[in-house]
């Protein structure tokens, strides 16, 4: 029992807990943590300071150019060319739909539409941890959706749907198209290369290692170009893939092979009294990896297989050098119309773009950061 001492020598027994102090006042509430995170000593104070006075200098020229001056509505780009005019919003309101869907048919845009709201919902029911039927969601995304999705955008005459031509296609469906694609394509991939990197039989290993290395030490555009140029010598002219799917395969090949060394050093983290006490349950090598390895060395690199997912989906931008009309590129070619031409138009378009990447990224950044918490609170249980 506790004890407390009175004196010299003297302690007694005591009858009672002692009683709970409360916290003293400074360290609770919102004073505490400011004073913990911002102001912890003078070198944390003057950063803080230095901080909030560069943005007291920088946001309300900002906001006075995103919001208070901007101009929200217009026919034309006349108001966005008066003085002092800020952000041209009415222009960005104006190409939407532009920015969208490229020059995709008017009549048939409702195709995209369906298109992207049946890949939502069906992303949304996968990324949903605790929903039902998740595996029925897998198996409807990655085996039907893009038959669905294919059928959809190109067209089948046989089923009343008009052809468009992939030289139409452009906008913001574009980017998420390239993007998802990459994204699918390049976590399996990835997989199997870092296995077969790590793998005992040398002719696999070699193989596994001398494409990863020449991936990565080449920029994505000369792999996209080696995939718009190359890819057709490969197979007959009938069966040539057509321009929008030999960039969608060199960015899936280039993202694997990054994704490949992110999965290896989630394999090498786990220790070998891992694959020992599979071996001793008696579990062969391919349902030691399904089941015991794998799982643990992915949930090891979730930051680092997020962080390659936000990169990818920023570099399909990249996709324009071989004439993809992706977001970004309807975004240029929007500015240069002479109805909407001033000074802002072309701030105005990128900064649209830049929130348009920010919110993906920043989704998939705090959606990570869920799914580490959850499992990080399934390992405490």
């Amino acid at each position: 029992m506790p004890g407390e001492t009175l004196g010299r020598g003297a302690v007694f027994v005591r009858q009672r807990p002692a009683p709970s102090r409360p916290p003293p006042p400074s360290g609770q509430g919102v004073v505490a943590a400011l004073r913990a995170n911002l102001f912890n000593g003078w070198r944390a104070s003057l950063l803080t300071i230095a901080a909030l006075a560069l943005v007291g200098f920088a946001l309300p020229p900002l906001l006075r150019f995103l919001i208070f001056d901007a101009v929200w509505s217009a026919p034309d780009g006349a108001l966005c060319r008066a003085p002092g005019a800020g952000a041209c919003w009415a222009f960005i309101a104006q190409k939407l739909p532009y920015f969208t869907y490229g020059s995709y048919p008017l009549e048939q845009r409702w195709r995209v539409d369906l298109t992207l709201f049946v890949g939502a919902a069906l992303i949304a029911w996968l990324l949903w941890l605790d929903a039902p039927g998740r595996r029925l969601a897998a198996i409807l995304f990655f085996f039907i959706y893009p038959i669905l999705a294919f059928v959809l955008l190109h067209g089948a005459p046989s089923l009343g749907l008009p052809q468009i031509d992939a030289s139409l296609w452009g906008g913001i469906f574009v980017s998420l198209l390239v993007a998802t694609v990459g994204i699918v394509c390049s976590l399996p991939l990835g997989v199997l290369l870092a296995l077969g990197r790590r793998s005992t039989l040398p002719a696999l290993s070699l193989a596994c290692t001398g494409f990863i290395e020449f991936v990565r030490g080449v920029p994505m555009i000369t792999v996209l170009f080696m995939a718009n140029t190359m890819l057709p010598l490969f197979v007959p002219e009938n069966l040539a893939p057509d321009r929008l799917v030999r960039p969608l395969i060199g960015v899936a090949l280039f993202a694997s092979a990054y994704m490949a060394e992110v999965v290896r050093g989630g394999l090498q983290a786990i220790p070998r009294g891992q694959y020992e006490g599979a071996a001793a349950l008696g579990l062969r090598a391919w349902p030691t990896l399904r089941l015991v390895i794998l799982p643990q060395a992915l949930r090891h690199v979730i930051p680092g297989i997020v962080n390659s997912f936000i990169g990818l989906f920023k570099d399909t931008t990249l996709v324009a050098v071989v004439g993809i009309f992706d977001f970004l590129r309807t975004v240029d070619s929007a500015r240069l119309d002479p109805v909407w031409a001033g000074p802002t138009i072309t701030a105005t378009g990128y900064v649209f773009a830049a929130l348009f990447y920010f919110v993906f990224c920043f989704g998939m950044s705090r959606y990570s950061l869920f799914v580490e918490r959850r499992l990080a609170r399934g390992r405490e249980r």
